[in-house]
């Protein structure tokens, strides 16, 4: 899991169960992005919360996810 802990203390991260937030202070969830299927079984990936692309299409929705985290990882965190 990627943290990121900005100078004026704002902390940004990935959402993962694996570290309960609620232990380092306040904190906001916001949504970054959807990953849904289309009419024919494609997965995409669409990053406009995040100012981001639209990404796809994906033959899984674990390809989906990847892009999606390997995305936010680079261009957000």
């Amino acid at each position: 899991m990627k943290i990121r802990v900005y100078p004026e203390g704002i902390i940004r991260a990935l959402h993962d169960d694996r570290l309960n937030l609620a232990d380092i202070g306040r904190f906001r969830v916001a949504r970054a992005s959807w990953v849904e299927p289309d009419s024919q079984g494609h997965w995409w990936v669409d990053l406009d919360n995040s100012r981001g692309p639209i990404l796809g299409p994906f033959s899984t929705r674990a390809e989906a996810l990847k892009a999606e985290v390997d995305w936010l990882e680079r261009h957000r965190l």
